[in-house]
């Protein structure tokens, strides 16, 4: 794109305010809208736990596919948030415009591949994990409805990601806590059935979810299009221009593999778990949840580093970009270290909150207690991707997911459930995150020295 006078932006905040404060109020907003958006999925297990042990498994079993759609949309947003953010940088009021026109675009293509997968695939999907009715009836109810109405998750995603690329994070965690606000309100009403409702069970979980999501899109639509003044929503900047969406995807299909790399986990876990008991799954399960509620701060601090970092890569600022990284590694180590001391203090507080039984009990303390020694080495690993993806290099981040998902942990915890105890398997994932750390290290002095080094500021 042209940076002609006429097409030039006026500098954003994230060209000049101090780096330590400017990262914490643009990270904070993000940091608290995943916070709520974790408390919600912890909210949906609580509810689903009181149903049965077998509907928190099958919630467990959907998991991975919920998280693939997720996956799709925030690494498609990662990509249109790069993108942005450098065109930012670089004052270019024209890129700004065709980035965010195409991105919507690909937003809507992206909702149809989930539309189609939740007709098609969901009976599939589950007859090929349990052969449990109760379960797989549960599982089937949940995620059809999560699937074929997921339109409100992927424009709830794309439109906040547009938000915080310019910088107003604020409005991005407003229109989350409205939809999580309304998530956590239905969920009693939708699925034992209040205010002469019928209840609905796992379905209605379903149900409350969807709608929080619509009407958190709605919000930040309307928030876009009325506060987000660097950016002008146009039909014309929405067709699809292949230069735009190959630099998109130069960052977003990395992203997207990396994020479905996680859901490929989850599943893969679930697959080796189940062969064990249904108890160790819904165990499993509470964890998961528990620990996005931890992780969800790291991830919302590595989105604002990245729109910072991206910024400040566009417009040649070496010691911003230097300042960034420092900061960002330093307060995500803060994060994971106190999530780990939670963790290590209250497993067994935090396995009775889901009613579990003596069996789950121990199966799901050991598991919070041996993961959570690894968040060590998540703090670190979680900002060498999102360097890697601020400064346009989403093979990294790749390289280091891949690293972790399949060379170590999905064929460790395999050798380990056929030669070690239950409670002793969970040792897999703190030797890949060991593992990812020490790849990352090397990756990233790599990408320095090319990169950020070269720059004169």
């Amino acid at each position: 794109m042209n940076n002609t006078a006429e097409n030039a932006l006026p500098q954003n905040k994230m060209a000049n305010e101090q780096i330590p404060e400017l990262l914490l109020t643009m990270s904070l907003p993000i940091m608290l809208s995943m916070l709520l958006e974790a408390l919600y999925n912890v909210v949906d297990s609580l509810y689903v736990a009181r149903i049965s042990e077998n509907a928190l498994a099958a919630l467990t079993l959907a998991f991975p596919a919920q998280l693939l759609v997720i996956s799709i949309t925030v690494g498609t947003s990662v990509g249109i948030n790069a993108s942005l953010s450098r065109m930012l940088g670089a004052r270019d009021a024209k890129g700004v415009n065709c980035v965010a026109g195409n991105g919507i675009f690909l937003a809507a293509i992206t909702y149809l591949l989930f539309l189609f997968a939740g007709i098609f695939a969901v009976k599939p999907y589950f007859a090929w994990q349990t052969s449990e009715p109760e379960i797989y009836r549960m599982a089937t109810d949940y995620l059809s409805v999560c699937m074929i109405f997921s339109f409100g998750c992927v424009g709830q995603i794309v439109f906040q990601k547009l938000l915080q690329s310019t910088g107003k994070t604020m409005l991005s965690m407003i229109s989350q806590l409205i939809g999580a606000v309304i998530n956590i309100i239905l969920d009693p009403i939708l699925i034992f059935g209040y205010f002469k409702i019928p209840a609905m069970g796992i379905r209605g979980a379903a149900v409350a979810t969807v709608i929080g999501q619509i009407i958190a899109m709605g919000v930040v639509i309307v928030f876009n299009l009325k506060k987000n003044k660097e950016i002008e929503f146009s039909l014309n900047y929405m067709k699809p221009k292949l230069e735009i969406v190959k630099e998109i995807y130069k960052v977003g299909a990395p992203s997207i593999v990396m994020q479905s790399l996680n859901s490929f986990q989850s599943f893969g876990v679930n697959f080796i778990l189940i062969r064990q008991s249904s108890t160790a799954v819904a165990a499993f399960g509470v964890f998961q949840k528990i620990q996005n509620f931890i992780f969800m701060p790291a991830f919302g601090l590595n989105n604002g580093m990245i729109a910072i970092l991206a910024y400040n890569y566009g417009a040649k600022k070496r010691k911003r970009m230097d300042a960034t990284m420092k900061c960002g590694v330093l307060y995500s180590m803060c994060i994971m270290v106190m999530g780990m001391i939670v963790i290590q203090l209250f497993a067994t507080w935090i396995m009775r909150m889901f009613g579990a039984s003596e069996a789950m009990m121990g199966i799901g303390v050991a598991a919070m207690r041996i993961i959570s020694l690894g968040y060590i080495f998540v703090a670190f690993t979680l900002i060498a991707q999102g360097i890697f993806q601020a400064l346009g290099n989403g093979l990294f981040s790749l390289i280091m997911t891949l690293m972790r998902v399949v060379v170590v942990l999905l064929p460790v915890l395999y050798v380990f459930s056929i030669i070690m105890p239950l409670n002793s398997i969970w040792w897999a994932f703190v030797i890949a995150e060991a593992a990812t750390g020490v790849v990352g290290v090397i990756l990233l002095r790599r990408i320095y020295s090319k990169r950020v080094k070269p720059i004169v500021d």
